[in-house]
């Protein structure tokens, strides 16, 4: 039984929430919070990742997820082995300018977990 065994894998959440009202941005404010409360790192704006350590860790993590997702909320949770993720790419296009919608216009580079 791998129960207990150390994976160095990540939950990947990516997610859609209604956003066209008032009520409803906050609510998607709120559960971005939330996740980020929880120890996930954005890696877009709605995507978001959470080292784990161990298979309590993953299915925690999946109960914390249920409980706050909102009512309309759509949310994909992946699995993504250490190795998986080092294999992951970037791509920006010629045109991409973050400067105009965020603070930091500096292109993140990529997350690391076990570094």
């Amino acid at each position: 039984m791998l129960r207990g065994k150390t994976l160095n894998q990540s939950r990947v959440a990516m997610f859609d929430l209604p956003v066209m009202t008032d009520k409803e941005r906050k609510t998607a404010t709120r559960f971005r919070n939330d996740l980020l409360d929880d120890g996930f790192l954005m890696i877009q704006f709605s995507v978001y990742a959470r080292p784990c350590v161990n298979f309590e860790q993953l299915s925690k993590h999946l109960g914390v997820i249920q409980k706050m997702v909102p009512e309309a909320g759509n949310v994909r949770l992946l699995y993504i082995t250490d190795e998986q993720w080092e294999k992951s790419v970037t791509v920006i296009g010629p045109n991409y300018d973050q400067g105009k919608r965020a603070n930091n216009a500096k292109i993140p580079d990529q997350v690391e977990f076990w570094g």
